[in-house]
């Protein structure tokens, strides 16, 4: 791809922005329904309790064998758990750079809970929300499907917007498979419990964090 033509971000929450593998770890630990089973969780021990889908590439918490789905509707009903996910370190900085170089950039966050969601950004992303764009979907039945391709391109439309100028920097390996049907470019930030791309997505460039992906479309 070439970076000198992309106008357009997209940015993703959890994993990219915000860190939901600490929201996990210390829901296991801490949440009245699941903190005795957990209560000796140690953090390397996260993907062995939620064990890595192929298609998913990350951590989530309905991946767990036997009480994902529960685990689920208990992590986005306590507000507690669902708003304990810090930014990772420079995300504030990093996005005011790229706003300052006239990169257009959204929030692009799927969920169970939108209302939930939106207002925990809003809050979380207060300093940056003069300019940056925040937009929740709300998940179907399985993570893995149609909602947020359908919502980028609504968005292309709603904002007129390029695919072609747009990347979307998400962890999910569902969400690049999103990122090339939609006609945007996927880029995939990675984390010590992500898995790695299968063969058929390698050519996507990986990174460690905000900062390095800036650094990336800026040539440093």
């Amino acid at each position: 791809m070439d970076k000198t033509k992309v106008k357009n971000i997209f940015w993703d929450v959890d994993g990219v922005l915000a860190d939901l593998n600490y929201a996990y770890y210390h829901f296991l630990t801490g949440h009245p329904n699941y903190r005795d089973q957990y209560k000796d969780l140690k953090w390397e021990q996260l993907s062995e309790v939620l064990p890595i889908l192929p298609e998913y590439g990350a951590l989530e918490l309905k991946t767990h064998p036997e009480l994902g789905n529960q685990m689920d509707k208990d992590f986005c009903a306590d507000q507690e758990f669902f708003r304990n996910r810090p930014l990772y370190p420079n995300v504030i900085e990093v996005l005011k750079d790229l706003n300052e170089r006239g990169y257009r950039q959204f929030t692009m966050s799927a969920t169970f809970d939108v209302e939930a969601k939106t207002a925990y950004l809003n809050d979380i992303l207060a300093p940056v929300t003069d300019f940056l764009t925040i937009e929740c979907v709300k998940h179907g039945e399985f993570m893995h499907d149609t909602a947020k391709i359908d919502r980028l391109r609504e968005c292309y439309q709603k904002y007129e917007l390029k695919p072609e100028e747009t990347i979307l920097v998400d962890d999910r390996i569902y969400n690049q498979y999103a990122a090339i049907e939609s006609g945007a470019h996927p880029v995939r930030l990675r984390c010590e419990f992500t898995s790695d791309l299968p063969e058929e997505l390698a050519w996507i460039p990986e990174f460690e964090n905000v900062g390095a992906v800036k650094d990336w479309l800026l040539g440093d």
